[in-house]
């Protein structure tokens, strides 16, 4: 009888997320989801450090634990609600760069509160729903040629590559005062010398060695060795974090330092949850600086989800031959909720994540795995030291992977075509270069439609195109309008 029900209850599962329909197992997914969490789970750790520290107009800093508390709940919210609605593996968390963006320019550089920076950010998910609800964000999608979505793809693999390569230590940095043009450097000096990059190298060693041995969950399992492997180094190396008492520490570990944690959990702090102040900004900087504002996080927003939304199907085989995904628009007003549940809750917009890549690349085909991702989220909320003790280092190696693995799709890009192929390698370096999915998106955007009218192709080119590319040039040359208007 047991058995019985339980046989009806998976096959109610897997009718819901068509598991068996889009090739893959509920083992699968599970363990798949809990491969995306690890890739995603630094956010938790780093959206603190970026928007937790930073004092608004009135002195006042939202805070690293109730930051933490917060991003982990919105996550955790926005990617289970994704997995059940739109029933596609792609995790949900604060977005890197747009979070820079509230930081930055709303907070620091306007002179808002984070009530009233959290407000224009709530603003901006309910204008994104509204452009989805109406059919206008499928229509800008399927308005974009293929070589365009097949470059956001291959893009986007080198952006989480580099991020994988950067968070380990492997690439950094090198300051201005070195002396040297070189923006970036291997390692220390030109040396891997450090033992968490070391970490790093081993982990890409066995993760690609799982991959082309065709290993089931050859990614879940290389970050469990390299976590393992990590555990043994710092208890060797004592190298412990990147920062010091404020200090920097180069040969430390750039998050999460992999010791065994004196606590396994505790009560999270929301107070910071429903702090927002939606028409404040309105009042504090007029009417038409709020406006621009509220339109610069919208475009960025906007292109951000739909290029790795775009790139993730692809690499998951859920596209039709059009390249669009099943019940797309469903997906893209969940997704469109995800900067109002982020900037409700403090955390700043949450997006799809292109880390969602890595459980993609382990197998996950459905939203069971978000589920599953999503649990974890808010499960760290409570377990926060605990889920610390996997540094980024044994998570990194499985972006670089999969970044490689996207890089695929550069075959669907017609390269003899320079009108074409200059556009998508545009798009293609700029994304890395600028640590950006959207700045990658509008130059390409912009470029296919100028190489257009240079191979006199221009009425080939859908109307959609023109308008974001003009979107696109007033959304890089916001700055001097805002600082025309003050």
């Amino acid at each position: 009888m047991t058995a019985g029900v339980q046989t009806e209850k998976q096959s109610a599962i897997d009718r819901y997320f068509h598991i068996t329909e889009r090739g893959s197992t509920i083992s699968t997914e599970i363990r798949a989801g809990v491969v995306t969490f690890f890739a995603m789970a630094y956010i938790v750790i780093l959206n603190p450090l970026i928007i937790g520290t930073t004092e608004d107009v009135n002195g006042t800093t939202l805070g690293i634990p109730q930051v933490a508390a917060a991003t982990a709940l919105a996550a955790g919210v926005m990617t289970i609600a994704f997995g059940l609605i739109a029933r596609y593996p792609f995790g949900i968390a604060a977005g890197l760069g747009l979070n820079t963006l509230v930081a930055v320019t709303l907070v620091a550089g306007e002179g808002l509160t984070w009530p009233e920076a959290m407000g224009l950010v709530v603003l901006d998910g309910i204008v994104i729903v509204l452009l989805a609800v109406s059919g206008f964000r499928t229509a800008v999608f399927r308005a974009i040629p293929q070589s365009m979505k097949a470059a956001m793809g291959v893009g986007i693999g080198m952006f989480i590559s580099i991020i994988g390569l950067v968070d380990a230590g492997f690439v950094r940095r090198i300051p201005d005062a070195a002396g040297t043009t070189v923006p970036v450097g291997l390692g220390i000096d030109g040396s891997v010398s450090s033992w968490p990059t070391v970490t790093f190298v081993l982990g890409l060693i066995i993760c690609g060695f799982l991959v082309v041995r065709k290993i089931r969950g050859g990614l879940f399992l290389g970050i469990l060795a390299t976590t393992i492997i990590a555990m043994i180094v710092e208890a060797v190396s004592d190298s412990g974090p990147s920062f010091v008492d404020g200090q920097p520490n180069p040969s430390g570990w750039s998050l999460a330092v992999p010791v065994i944690p004196d606590t396994f959990g505790g009560m999270p702090d929301l107070s910071i949850v429903g702090a927002v102040d939606v028409f404040g900004a309105f009042t504090r900087i007029g009417a038409i600086a709020a406006s621009l504002l509220v339109f610069t996080l919208v475009l960025a927003n906007f292109f951000d989800a739909m290029g790795t939304m775009t790139a993730l199907g692809k690499q998951g085989n859920l596209v039709d031959d059009k390249g669009e995904l099943p019940d797309m628009k469903k997906a893209l007003v969940v997704e469109g909720f995800g900067a109002i549940v982020g900037g409700a809750a403090s955390a700043s917009s949450a997006t799809v994540y292109a880390d969602s890549a890595a459980g993609v690349g382990d197998g996950a085909r459905t939203g069971l795995a978000n589920i599953v991702t999503g649990l974890l989220f808010l499960l760290a909320m409570f377990l926060t030291p605990l889920y610390e003790v996997v540094p980024i280092e044994a998570a990194a190696p499985v972006l670089v992977i999969v970044g490689a693995m996207m890089m695929a799709q550069v075959t669907d890009i017609e390269w003899g075509q320079f009108h074409i192929a200059l556009p998508a390698f545009l798009t293609i370096v700029v994304m890395p270069f600028t640590y950006s999915i959207a700045n990658g998106i509008g130059v390409g955007f912009i470029a296919f439609a100028l190489m257009a009218v240079a191979a006199g192709k221009a009425k080939e080119v859908h109307w959609i195109m023109w308008l974001v590319s003009a979107l696109f040039i007033a959304y890089f040359g916001m700055d001097p309008l805002l600082a025309a208007l003050g």
